[in-house]
């Protein structure tokens, strides 16, 4: 069934290319008729990615053989549908529109718009985050980071989904922040709090940003002379955050832990041992957190056997 769909999505996605070429063929008057009247030939996709996109390449206007003034019209009708398009259908098409309209300003700053607003109706993490990595290549982080933000409030990554897909957009979208600046940093800080749950990402997100001062501004001045500290602000409520995820997740994992398990556990205990120990009084609250297993679980005593051997 699944390979019937693909050919004869193929197929449809070759008849428009055909009707493209005819439409060059006959010259730019008819070109510019089927893109002014995709709506009733073709779906959004087809129009932004294939009409709007093969009707303006090198080799169509060098068929065509416009001027300058002809050439900038069938540019402009070409945007204009790659606009309509995106608002139509923005979640497959603000992509290449904005991509379309790259190197006209007022129609770029449309497309970036039309995001802006399908991110308030729904536009998913994972467009966002596509959206906000093309913003980064195009040399415009700051657009970047606000998409980026748009994406995080989106998002929720429970305890247990270490390897859910969007952890590389995040460590992406934390990084982007990070070379910002300060200022941008201590912005996000409070959405990866609310969106993320798991205790090894708020660790891991905790201990990058820990590495090195917060990178050169939108302006070019370094904003912070040395690294951040885990136990001060903006990364305590971070560093909070992390703590209290490990907490969670081992009483959640206890539950109903099997002996199988028992090694993965003491691992994840480690993990935790790490993050706690970044607050100045870690090795006192890891201390106490331990304590509490032990008599909370006291039943489970091969398990907290193995805590005591390695943990003491």
């Amino acid at each position: 069934m699944r390979m019937t769909l693909n050919i004869m999505t193929w197929r449809r996605r070759e008849m428009v290319r055909w009707l493209v070429s005819c439409a060059t063929e006959i010259g730019p008057q008819a070109l510019m008729n089927i893109m002014q009247n995709w709506y009733s030939l073709f779906t959004p996709v087809e129009a932004a990615t294939i009409v709007a996109v093969t009707g303006t390449t090198h080799a169509t206007l060098l068929r065509l053989q416009l001027d300058t003034p002809r050439r900038e019209e069938l540019w402009a009708c070409a945007r204009t549908l790659a606009l309509q398009c995106a608002m139509k259908d923005p979640q497959n098409c603000a992509l290449p529109a904005l991509t379309l309209c790259e190197k006209n300003h007022s129609a770029f700053e449309a497309a970036y718009q039309i995001v802006l607003d399908a991110a308030a109706g729904g536009l998913g993490h994972a467009h966002l985050f596509t959206v906000a990595r093309y913003m980064e290549h195009r040399g415009l982080p700051l657009r970047a980071y606000k998409l980026a933000t748009l994406a995080l409030a989106q998002l929720s990554i429970a305890f247990n989904q270490d390897s859910h897909p969007a952890v590389n957009d995040v460590l992406w979208a934390c990084s982007l922040s990070h070379s910002l600046g300060r200022h941008e940093l201590s912005a996000i800080v409070p959405l990866i709090i609310r969106s993320i749950h798991c205790a090894p990402m708020l660790s891991d997100i905790l201990r990058r940003w820990t590495l090195s001062a917060p990178g050169l501004g939108p302006l070019g001045a370094r904003r912070a002379a040395k690294p951040l500290g885990a136990d001060r602000a903006p990364l305590c409520q971070l560093l909070d955050a992390a703590v209290t995820a490990y907490i969670t997740t081992s009483h959640s994992r206890l539950t109903h832990i099997s002996p199988r398990h028992y090694g993965d556990f003491i691992e994840f205990l480690g993990k935790a041992r790490e993050t706690f120990l970044l607050a100045p009084d870690g090795h006192l609250q890891f201390a106490q957190f331990l304590e509490n297993l032990k008599q909370t679980y006291k039943g489970k005593k091969k398990l907290m056997l193995l805590v005591r051997e390695r943990f003491g």
